[in-house]
């Protein structure tokens, strides 16, 4: 059937025939083949730097200098993001996890914005005669950028290589909520505020300690619709609600409840005239001192690793602004390959592979465990509509 926009409904795109009607959770078992890594790619020179911006921005009408802007972080580094380096590890440590567990699944790694693009990876199953994939992207929120478009991504790589009807594409829940997303985090605070308390001794963690949970910030718009609008989020859609539920886990868990915390965002990249998520982190550290706080600590709560928003806005930006502000700043590592990251990401996997039931899944917040097949409409783009995508109801 067709919906209001002329979109085929009631099919997922290029699914396994257990996904294709678009269970929220798929309970029946699927024996794949292959994993996809799916990335966000960077680029690894001088010369690869603005190609790379005008890949990310593409159809967003960003200005040559605004991209000249940016790509002063990239060269800060040589031209070099670190995230291709860190996808590359983070492949190999999914490899050694699954050979320690003697499971026999190749892992294949493709970039949305970079070499080796997804299209590649796809022409690689191919050849090796991998039909049935599922994917992982290295981004654990609902929204358009961090979900929705990667599930676009994948079709038009299904499309670019002709290879939709011949390779089959599934994707892991989001993992905003899952133990091995989460419990990095909960160590990551718990040493912080160790090593907070040994650098100003006799500090008070109720009312001279503020954790700030950051993450990307988005248009305002975007995270209204991100996640299905039937959940009735509000306002910061399925994207603020997600964060704000795993960070008064991860300040429970790691403070029993005795810091104050805030979430607030980092990285805004639109014009002044749009609305996009806040509070800066940079503002709300500003305003601290105010509060008679005297140190930060800085947790990284929307990211997997310590790619370019993490070195740059916050072991740059973010920590000048804590010592402009006389504030002690510590800053939580981000999973990376941190080994319940790792074992996480495969018993996702071996959670579609194996059927498991809703019930038996792990997820620590009332939201979760979120949807195998993301729901009709789900993380809307606002600025371009609905592309066909992967691994979701249409539209």
């Amino acid at each position: 059937m067709t919906d209001v926009t002329g979109t085929t409904t009631g099919r997922v795109l290029g699914a396994t025939p257990a996904a294709a009607d678009g269970p929220e959770h798929v309970t029946e078992p699927v024996a794949y083949d292959a994993i996809l890594l799916a990335g966000f790619g960077g680029p690894e020179g001088q010369d690869d730097v603005i190609p790379f911006l005008r890949n990310v921005t593409r159809g967003r009408g960003i200005p040559e200098e605004r991209l000249e802007e940016v790509a002063h972080h990239y060269r800060h580094f040589g031209g070099v993001s670190p995230i291709n380096d860190q996808n590359r590890e983070l492949k190999a440590a999914l490899e050694a996890e699954l050979a320690s567990r003697g499971i026999d699944l190749p892992v294949l790694w493709g970039n949305r914005n970079w070499d080796p693009y997804l299209k590649d990876a796809l022409t690689e199953a191919n050849e090796r005669g991998l039909t049935k994939i599922i994917a992982i992207a290295t981004s654990a929120y609902s929204s358009y950028s961090s979900c929705r478009q990667y599930r676009e991504d994948f079709a038009m790589a299904l499309e670019d290589t002709g290879l939709e009807g011949t390779i089959e594409i599934d994707k892991v829940r989001q993992f905003f909520d899952h133990p091995g997303f989460v419990e990095p985090f909960i160590e990551g605070v718990r040493d912080a505020l160790a090593d907070v308390q040994a650098k100003v001794p006799g500090i008070d963690p109720a009312t001279e300690i503020e954790l700030l949970f950051t993450t990307h910030s988005i248009p305002s718009a975007d995270a209204a619709r991100s996640g299905p609008a039937e959940r009735g989020f509000g306002e910061g859609g399925a994207y603020a609600a997600q964060h704000l539920a795993v960070a008064e886990v991860v300040a429970q868990a790691a403070t029993d409840g005795v810091v104050k915390w805030q979430l607030v965002y980092q990285s805004r990249s639109g014009p002044p005239s749009m609305p996009w998520l806040e509070p800066d982190i940079n503002d709300a550290i500003a305003e601290l001192p105010a509060k008679g706080v005297k140190a930060v600590i800085i947790v990284p709560l929307g990211f997997v690793s310590d790619h370019m928003e993490v070195l740059w806005d916050l072991d740059n930006e973010a920590m000048e602004t804590s010592e402009e502000h006389g504030l002690v700043a510590v800053r939580v590592p981000t999973p990376g390959t941190h080994h319940a990251y790792v074992k996480g990401l495969i018993d996702l996997v071996l959670e579609r592979r194996d059927g498991v039931p809703v019930d038996q899944r792990p997820a620590m917040t009332e939201l979760g465990p979120w949807y195998d097949v993301c729901r009709p409409g789900c993380c809307e783009n606002v600025r371009l509509g609905f592309k066909p995508a992967a691994a979701g109801l249409a539209p």
